[in-house]
């Protein structure tokens, strides 16, 4: 089981954005940049191009909202998507507030937000969700 599985289980506490039958989406922890969120299929799988095809479609159409609710909540040019996959073995999909294409780079350091500023951050993008 991985952590992404765990999270889904409610077995690890996570700053959840949305949630459906197929998935899960949730604040990452340590961001590129503030508003930073995870897009997962419930269902686990290691590499995003083995999701099956109908979960590939409807992960998109479920993260449609939540871009434009991160949009709405933080000040960017766009909602900027990635797949790297690479430190976690469960398909997921970064949707991240930027303004420019180094804040899509992996290789730099994480910010450490405070729970404080992550609860913030959760209640500013479900905020948008909702209104």
């Amino acid at each position: 089981m991985t952590i992404f599985s765990k999270i889904i289980a409610g077995e690890i506490p996570s700053y959840k954005i949305a949630e459906d039958d197929q998935f899960f989406a949730f604040l990452d922890i340590f961001p590129l940049v503030e508003g930073h969120v995870l897009v997962i299929p419930k269902l686990e799988v290691d590499k995003f191009f083995d999701v099956p095809d109908e979960y590939l479609s409807r992960m998109l159409v479920f993260a449609k909202p939540i871009a434009k609710a991160i949009e709405k909540s933080f000040p960017c040019n766009r909602v900027g998507l990635s797949v790297v996959g690479l430190e976690v073995p469960h398909a997921h999909l970064h949707l991240v507030p930027i303004n420019g294409i180094d804040d899509l780079n992996f290789t730099r350091g994480k910010l450490k937000l405070s729970p404080e500023q992550l609860k913030a951050a959760q209640e500013k993008i479900v905020g948008e969700l909702t209104s």
